[in-house]
Order: structure tokens, then C-alpha cells, then sequence
């Protein structure tokens, strides 16, 4: 009897057993897909000759290493025009907007003052001290000519007598000559200060006076608004064609853009490579996913849900991923769809981006993924 019941028993478990694992198997939906990744075709905007390439297909890269370098050409030379351009452009800009030093300032209102001041005396003309300083310096003058005149007859009577040189004679004629000038000259100032301002004399004045009290306001007042504004437009132009040619500089330099690997490279140092066309594939490992193709009666999933993969090169060990994409439309659909199970055939392409294993996983690794269940 004890028997009896313990078979009994063991028949119960078996049968429960195989209902729980028939159970689970019904219960657990994988679809199968292969490990990928995107691939970047990297370039260059300005294009050239090559100079150098740094690495070699296979190759792992990190984002930021330089993959080839081109000839800079005539860039470097341009590049430090447009600085020297820069550099000029912002002091103009700098000087206009910092307006005038006020040493200048002063310096032209001094010119202004000293320039009125001389326009004041031209029109009030000569003053009664000056006239007679002017008439004392002509009557000294003839005095000293009056007194080389009666030397230069002394002289001669000498000389006529044997009792003087020639060049003596000589002297006392130049003597005579110097004080007549001296005489003529005191009397023209004379006639001129008796005389007073000419019109033609405070005319110039008036315009010396004109053109300083402009200078001066001009640096007073500052540069223009307009002045300004241009000075500055001149500034950043300057600036943006430095700009443009520093990056055309950096373009020079062909980097990798995220960390990967070299997929195809087939370039050789003095090679000639045009601008925007691809010269180095890379695939972008930092991001692997799956492709896979859902059934439509077993679509109940949304993007972000996590899922569980199994990979086939690392057996027992569980990868988890993120429905990152789900097709709109279905594939493989029959032309006619006439029975559900017709419809159970249609198929949803999906993409199932990996969270781990980037350091093990590679592209073409064949992938299992469990839409129900867990491995």
C-alpha cells in the first residue's frame, strides 16, 4: 500500500512538471537577429593632398583621434592675413570707441585759444608802446647809417691820401650797406604797424580760427554713432573670415567623431582627396543594436521597454537591450489576408538598442531576442 501511494506521487509530480515546463516553453517567444552598428563615412569639407595617415582598417579608434591629415596648402598663409586683419580692424574699433585721449583734447583746445588770441590782436592792431619802440628802433637805425656814412668818407679821403688800405674801404662800404638795410627795414615795419591789420591777414586768422575750434569740438564730441557702428561691422567681418578659415584649417584634420573602428581605409600619403567625399569607414561600436522582426500577434510592446538577449558567441550569459524603434507597417504581408492564421505570418521590424557588453560584442554576432520569457 505504502508503495502504491508513493508511485501515485511520483506520477502526480511528473505530470505537473511536464505542464509547467510545456507551460513556459508556450510562454517563451524568441526572435533571432544579428548584432549591429552604424557606419560613419567620415570626410573632409575642403579636400587637398594627403599628408599623413594615422591609422589602419580593423583598427580601434576613441572619438577625437585623428584619422588622416591633408596639406594646409596656402591656408596658413591666408589664415595669418586675416589675423593681421583682425588685429587691426579691432584696434580701429577699440580706438573709435574708447574716444579721444584727453591729452588730445586739451592739446586742441590749446591751438583753438592760442589761435583766437592772435585773430584778438590782429583786430584791436598794434598797440602805442609798439609804435614807439618801432620808431625808436628806426631812429637808431639812421643814426648808425649816418654814422657808416661819415667812416665811409673818412676812408676814402684816406685812402685817396695813401693813409688807409683797401681793406678798410672795403669794410666801411659793407658797413654803410648793412645800416642802410637795417634803416629801410625799420621803416617798413614802422609803416606797417602806423598802417594797421590788413583784410587779407584777418581773413586767414579768422579761418585758423574756423579750423581749430573744429578740431577741437571734433575731439571733444567723440567719433560719430555711424563711426562707431561701421568700425565695429569692419571688426566682426574681419573676425568671421579668421573664423572661416580656421575651421577650414581644422578641417584639415580628419577625426573620429565617436569611439569605433576602422571598417574600410584605403589612402596613401600624397593622395588627392576631394572636398565632402567619404575616405575612412567607421563603425560606431559606443551604440550596437539588433534587428529583429517581431509577429503581429505578439506586437504588445512599446518603445523604451527593456528586453533580455542571448548571443550566441557568449553562451549563458544574459545581455539586456531598449526597444529603441517599431515599424509602422508590417512586412511579409500576403496579398489576400483571408484567416487569422494568415495574419499571425505578418512580421514587424523592430530594433532593439544593447545597454551593455559594448567591450565584448561585436557587429555580425548572431543575437537571440526574448519578446516573451526570459532566457
Amino acid at each position: 500500500m505504502f508503495w502504491r501511494i508513493i508511485g501515485f506521487l511520483l506520477l502526480a509530480a511528473l505530470l505537473i512538471g511536464g505542464l509547467w515546463y510545456s507551460q513556459r516553453e508556450s510562454e517563451t517567444l524568441i526572435v533571432s537577429g544579428f548584432v549591429e552598428s552604424d557606419e560613419i563615412r567620415l570626410g573632409s569639407r575642403v579636400g587637398g593632398r594627403v599628408r599623413s595617415v594615422l591609422v589602419e582598417e580593423g583598427q580601434h579608434v576613441n572619438a577625437g583621434d585623428i584619422l588622416v591629415e591633408l596639406e594646409p596648402f596656402d591656408l596658413l598663409d591666408r589664415r595669418a592675413q586675416a589675423d593681421a586683419l583682425w588685429t587691426q580692424q579691432k584696434a580701429r574699433y577699440d580706438e573709435v570707441h574708447a574716444g579721444y585721449r584727453l591729452e588730445e583734447v586739451a592739446q586742441a583746445q590749446a591751438r583753438y585759444e592760442q589761435s583766437n588770441e592772435q585773430l584778438r590782436m590782429l583786430r584791436n592792431g598794434p598797440r602805442e608802446q609798439e609804435l614807439k619802440v618801432a620808431q625808436a628802433e628806426l631812429s637808431m637805425a639812421s643814426a648808425e647809417l649816418q654814422l657808416a656814412a661819415e667812416s665811409l668818407k673818412r676812408i676814402s679821403t684816406l685812402k685817396e691820401q695813401g693813409a688807409a688800405t683797401q681793406e678798410a674801404l672795403d669794410s666801411a662800404v659793407s658797413q654803410q650797406k648793412a645800416a642802410t638795410d637795417r634803416v629801410i627795414a625799420r621803416r617798413e615795419q614802422l609803416a606797417l604797424l602806423q598802417a594797421g591789420t590788413r583784410e587779407e591777414e584777418l581773413a586767414i586768422a579768422e579761418a585758423r580760427v574756423r579750423e581749430a575750434e573744429q578740431s577741437w569740438m571734433l575731439l571733444k564730441n567723440g567719433y560719430r554713432e555711424e563711426e562707431v557702428t561701421q568700425a565695429y561691422s569692419a571688426m566682426k567681418a574681419a573676425q568671421s573670415a579668421l573664423a572661416a578659415i580656421d575651421r577650414q584649417i581644422e578641417e584639415l584634420k580628419v577625426r573620429a567623431p565617436a569611439t569605433g573602428t576602422i571598417e574600410a581605409l584605403d589612402l596613401r600619403p600624397g593622395d588627392l582627396v576631394a572636398a565632402n567625399a567619404p575616405i575612412v569607414s567607421m563603425l560606431d561600436t559606443g551604440r550596437l543594436w539588433v534587428r529583429a522582426y517581431a509577429p503581429e500577434n505578439h506586437l504588445d510592446m512599446s518603445t523604451g521597454d527593456k528586453l533580455p538577449l542571448r548571443i550566441d558567441s557568449f553562451p549563458g550569459r544574459t545581455f539586456q537591450g531598449e526597444v529603441t524603434f517599431i515599424a509602422r507597417q508590417a512586412e511579409f504581408t500576403p496579398n489576400n489576408v483571408q484567416t487569422p492564421e494568415e495574419r499571425s505570418k505578418q512580421v514587424f521590424r523592430i530594433k532593439i538598442t544593447l545597454l551593455d557588453g559594448h567591450d565584448v560584442l561585436r557587429p555580425g554576432m548572431a543575437a537571440d531576442v526574448y519578446l516573451e520569457g526570459t532566457p
